[in-house]
Order: C-alpha cells, then structure tokens, then sequence
C-alpha cells in the first residue's frame, strides 16, 4: 500500500464505501509522503495518513496550547488518561504545542480497515473535542 493507492481508492468511494462517509483526499509532497484526508462536512478536522516501513499512521489535530485553560491543563490531562482506553482505536499525543488523536494500523491492513481507521477516528475527534470543551478557551 502506499499513499496514492490509497487516495485513489478513498476518493473514489462515493456512496460504495464501508462506512458510509465521502472522502476527499490530497497528497502532500515532502521528506515523509503525507496524504491529508477530509471526511466530507468534517473539514475542520482533517486527517493525515503516514505509511512507514512498519505501520499505517493516522494523526489529527485537535487544539493546541494555547487554546488549553492554563487552570485546567492538570483536570484536562485526567481526563485524557481516563478516555484513552474507552476510546476505540485512538489514543491521545502532543506534537510540539498541538494535542493530537491518532491510529495506527498494520502494513497488512485491508482498503476497509483503513477507511473504518479514518471513519472512527473522525469521530472520536468530534467527540473528544466536545468532552474536552470546558478545558479550552
């Protein structure tokens, strides 16, 4: 698998896809090839897909720092580590001063995997965004 099979594979979904969700996909060119994927009315949070030599990785930003309630960053971090594992394929990270969700799937993963991949992670950011409101500004 790599990035543009599977841009080509995600675009041209439309109504035959698993999960029911429009996918619009677009390569970024650059030391490590990147595809970023926007799940159709859910632009605001964008997906970026990394294929290494060991995995499929899947990252989206959710706020940064300085979007955090200094106030509540300890409360906020709880809360992190108390949904991490409910939370069905996602878990939380920091890169630089942005909080992120991310996925990572096998090389071996089918087309459908990675597009269930996308289509919970996508969900888990609406809804964490919505769980976490209280801690941002």
């Amino acid at each position: 698998m790599n990035i543009q099979t599977l841009a080509n594979h995600l675009n041209n979904l439309n109504d035959d896809g698993h999960t029911g969700f429009k996918f619009d996909c677009y390569p970024i060119s650059g030391e490590v090839e990147v595809l970023q994927v926007n799940i159709v009315n859910r632009e605001e949070i964008p997906i970026f897909v990394s294929i290494t030599d060991n995995q499929i990785l899947c990252i989206s930003y959710l706020w940064g720092e300085d979007e955090v309630k200094p106030t509540s960053r300890a409360a906020m971090f709880e809360t992190m580590l108390e949904l991490n594992i409910p939370m069905p394929l996602s878990a939380f990270a920091k890169i630089d001063d942005k909080y992120a969700l991310y996925g990572a799937l096998s090389l071996a993963s089918s087309m459908q995997e990675v597009e269930q991949e996308l289509a919970v992670l996508s969900d888990n950011c609406l809804e964490i965004i919505d769980e976490m409101s209280d801690y941002l500004v």
